[in-house]
């Protein structure tokens, strides 16, 4: 650390030695800092060796400034940290690119120096290892080093300061351009009553920079705040809050939910940036005007921990030592750092925020991550009407739901069968696909077309209906358990009466159908080496049928998220009205017809769209296993009833009982399997979307065991009529 401090040349521009000095502060081991690599003591030698030389003090602090000054700062305040506008896919490509082969970097730009200084991705955490006190004390020695003669370290302060009101013109002009997207118009249509505060907020940020560049050079004493342009990026949030609220009733999508996080970032970092440029009151005067580079120490402060690391800008020269003036040299005493103060804690949270983000811009992990959270929102933003279908609140509704899947069994009892006479023609394994594929949507479809209901479809259905029901608990920490656990108790039940109601309704559809075709036609349906393949295929033991079961919940989950995203898009694109605005069907149904059909497109695409695709993943995953020699299958529990009472009679019922016992297991276990992982990933989902992490499921857990204590029949039957709890109870307990 000591020879490279020795080698600095005070009036280079070359990055290389800052490098090598950040090198010696920074662990040699990933995570795992011992005593001996602990980088607070590294911070802690470095500024004792500043101590004890001014000279090499001086020198780096000029070497920091020279840096400062020789790159452009504006693109480092401005994009970094803010979503782009090249879309996912594009961005993806660029990430998994830039992996293994980085983008060149030049020496223009600050942003590129910090890519070079804090190249590994973790070096944001041990810099946050380090506390304050420690990077305050070491910026401490470095601001406040004895200046020569000939030294003028002001002229960073002014290139820092210049980048930062760049930047802040570059995010109005951001902010007023995303705010006049036609999509954002669009869902807002009340913004063209008035004038538009993104419009507004441009034309005062102008004319506040143009003010502030007069304050620069000397015109005026000092600009008026900013606190009328806060209010009017006030004003800016408050449109996009209201968007989102707007979007509940009448749908979203993935670009205005993309645009409107965008916007939302792009407003922070304005207010952050405005905060530390603007004037304090106490900067102006009776009788001499404040050097405008007093105003921007804090800044400074910002911009050197781009060259070391961010918490050692946490504290401005003036407020971390005395400086006792000598000639032209100021001597350093040694008087503590006071606290931070407000401009001070902020220079630090951008300073982490920036190096974070910089060293994680090209991690595709969190570009996933925060997709899924945009697919989340996307999907679950819009208030749920399906789910609420699926969840009886009594016992009347538990009836409703036994006739519903009663009459879903009936139709996949027929389903199953359709299946089997395709798998006869032995067609290619496309076509055989393409025809597995329509038995399994169309006949979804039917069943939601006559509204009936299939158990498996419940729980990803529901995933909207539970992000909607989750609450804060009353003391407002945490989440609300005693709500979450009534909600689950409702589906559990729910799901079981309809488990029932498909299965006691399949299983003897297809022994129907089964001892019918042997009456008919004096054969059975399918011969002896069928009957024993369709029992191996739901064997739980011998079999992976598990494994293809839990596919198959995977694929109920996909289905509820492409009914809540069609859901949505017919809200979103007003699908009703566009159905109506067709001159051929008004023609042929008239206005009446049209109306009805366009009412129901809109409140049942997703649905039927949701159902469809279900259709189409259930039909191609055996082939494309097939055919990629992957052991992909799946296992539906409403089907594997069928096949299973079709092997019964093909058997001519010569099972044993070990048989029967292995085959009632495998479909139960599939079913079980099927609506765990569905409602699991549906939950998962619900959570993400609304921004919780809920990791103590034994508090779930513990309020079901409440619920059931409390009263066993109703927690599995239901309550007999239903009831609307005061707010002062407890759901597990009854009424105080």
């Amino acid at each position: 650390m000591l020879a490279t401090l020795e080698r600095i040349d005070p009036h280079s521009d070359k990055i290389d030695l800052l490098v090598e000095l950040v090198c010696h502060l920074r662990p040699r081991q990933r995570w795992v800092w011992q005593t001996a690599d602990d980088p607070a003591q590294a911070v802690r030698t470095l500024t004792q060796l500043l101590k004890g030389n001014p000279d090499q003090a001086w020198a780096l602090r000029r070497y920091i400034t020279t840096l400062l000054e020789k790159r452009r700062h504006t693109s480092l305040y401005s994009d970094i940290g803010i979503l782009s506008n090249d879309g996912f896919v594009t961005e993806l490509k660029s990430r998994i690119t830039y992996r293994f082969l980085p983008p060149a970097l030049e020496d223009l730009y600050l942003s590129d120096a910090l890519d070079q200084v804090l190249y590994r991705q973790d070096d944001y955490a041990w810099i946050r290892a380090v506390p304050d006190t420690d990077w305050m004390t070491l910026f401490h020695v470095i601001e406040s080093a004895p200046v020569p003669a000939d030294g003028n370290p002001g002229r960073a302060r002014v290139v820092t300061l210049k980048g930062l009101l760049d930047a802040i013109r570059t995010l109005s002009c951001r902010v007023c351009a995303l705010g006049l997207e036609p999509r954002l118009v669009h869902s807002y249509s009340q913004i063209e009553n008035f004038d538009s505060p993104f419009l507004m907020q441009n034309i005062e940020v102008n004319r506040y920079l143009d003010e502030y560049a007069r304050y620069l050079n000397g015109d005026i004493a000092r600009p008026d705040d900013a606190r009328h342009l806060l209010v009017m990026l006030d004003q800016c949030e408050d449109v996009v809050l209201k968007i989102r609220r707007l979007a509940l009733s009448s749908g979203t999508s993935i670009a205005l939910t993309y645009l409107l996080v965008a916007l939302q970032q792009s407003i922070d970092r304005l207010q952050k940036l405005l905060f530390l440029v603007d004037v304090p009151e106490t900067a102006e005067t009776d009788d001499t005007q404040v050097d405008p580079a007093a105003a921007t120490q804090g800044v400074l402060s910002a911009m050197s921990a781009t060259a070391t690391p961010p918490q050692a800008a946490t504290a401005p020269a003036t407020t971390a030592t005395t400086l006792t003036a000598q000639g032209s040299v100021a001597v350093i005493t040694d008087q503590p750092a006071p606290e931070l103060g407000p401009r001070e804690r902020a220079v630090i949270e951008l300073a982490e925020e920036l190096i974070e983000a910089h060293n994680t811009k090209y991690q595709v992990t969190n570009l996933v991550r925060d997709n899924v959270d945009l697919l989340a929102r996307n999907v679950t933003e819009n208030a749920s009407r399906t789910g609420e279908h699926y969840i009886a609140e009594d016992r009347k509704g538990l009836r409703k739901m036994l006739w519903s899947s009663s009459g879903a069994g009936f139709i996949v009892g027929f389903m199953a069968l359709l299946k089997i006479l395709l798998g006869y023609l032995h067609s290619p394994p496309l076509v055989q696909a393409f025809l597995f594929s329509m038995n399994y949507s169309f006949g979804f479809v039917l069943i939601h077309m006559l509204h009936f209901t299939v158990a498996t479809k419940q729980p990803a259905m529901t995933a909207q209906r539970i992000a909607a029901s989750l609450h804060r608990s009353a003391t407002g920490r945490g989440l609300d358990v005693d709500r979450l656990a009534e909600l689950v108790n409702k589906v559990f039940r729910t799901q079981m009466v309809a488990v029932l109601g498909n299965v006691l309704v399949a299983f003897p559809v297809a022994w129907a159908i089964a001892e019918g075709v042997r009456w008919y036609r004096g054969e059975h349906l399918v011969d002896p080496i069928k009957a024993l393949h369709l029992l191996n295929e739901i064997d739980p033991v011998n079999s992976p049928a598990l494994f293809y079961a839990a596919v198959a919940g995977v694929w109920l989950f996909v289905a509820g998220l492409v009914s809540g995203y069609y859901d949505n898009k017919a809200l979103y694109t007003r699908m009703g009205q566009r159905v109506q605005q067709l001159r051929g069907l008004r023609t042929l149904l008239g206005p009446a017809r049209l109306a009805r059909l366009g009412a129901y497109v809109e409140n049942n695409l997703g649905g039927l769209m949701g159902n469809f695709f279900f259709g189409i993943l259930l039909g191609t995953t055996g082939t494309v296993g097939f055919l990629l020699g992957l052991p992909i299958d799946i296992r539906h529990i409403t089907f594997s009833a069928a096949n299973f009472a079709t092997a019964l009679v093909a058997l001519d019922y010569q099972m044993t009982l070990p048989q029967i016992l292995n085959a009632t297991a495998g479909v139960l276990l599939i079913g079980t399997i099927n609506l765990l992982v569905s409602f699991g990933l549906a939950l998962w989902v619900a959570l993400r979307a609304r921004k919780i992490r809920f990791k103590r499921g034994i508090l779930l857990v513990q309020a079901l065991g409440r619920r059931f204590a409390y009263s066993p029949v109703e927690f599995f039957l239901g309550p007999k009529h239903r009831q609307l709890a005061p707010p002062d109870s407890d759901p597990a307990r009854g009424p105080k």
